[in-house]
């Protein structure tokens, strides 16, 4: 599995240290940026990360800010991703299961390295459920391509 991963200067610590972590475990990861923590604006990195996934570059993502809504707001703009904000293991298997989603994105205020790692490390290794979720996923997507979102 190849991992894109991105945020702004407020996740980059974090974005730094679940990269090591995976690619000490084997995992393919693409960065993204921001490249430091010099301010910057997460829609640019999103946006790059959403269309690699798009584009089949890579096969899943995950961003890194502050809170995760905004760059959950921008990714879910871009045809074909289903993004979700995640804060524990619980939250990042149902997001899976349920919703398929294609990107994790994470707030990093508050939230530990050791937990953001099984956060991870969960959610890579969750698949679809598919069943009635399937159903509702093909609805989501007649709605995005409906709105040309």
């Amino acid at each position: 599995m190849k991992v894109g991963i991105g945020s702004d200067h407020r996740g980059f610590r974090l974005k730094s240290v679940l990269s090591d972590f995976l690619r000490m475990r084997g995992v393919s990861v693409v960065d993204f940026g921001t490249y430091s923590k010099e301010s910057c604006d997460y829609p640019d990195y999103v946006y790059s990360l959403g269309k690699a996934i798009r584009e089949k570059s890579v096969d899943r993502g995950i961003f890194i800010c502050y809170t995760g809504i905004g760059s959950c707001i921008v990714a879910n703009k871009i045809k074909g991703i289903r993004a979700g904000v995640v804060w524990n293991v619980a939250t990042a298997v149902l997001s899976r299961k349920h919703n398929n989603t294609n990107v994790l994105v994470f707030g990093a205020k508050g939230l530990k390295r050791e937990s953001a790692k099984k956060i991870v490390w969960r959610w890579l290794h969750t698949e679809f459920e598919g069943g009635r979720h399937l159903r509702r996923l093909r609805k989501v997507k007649s709605i995005e391509e409906a709105e040309s979102v």
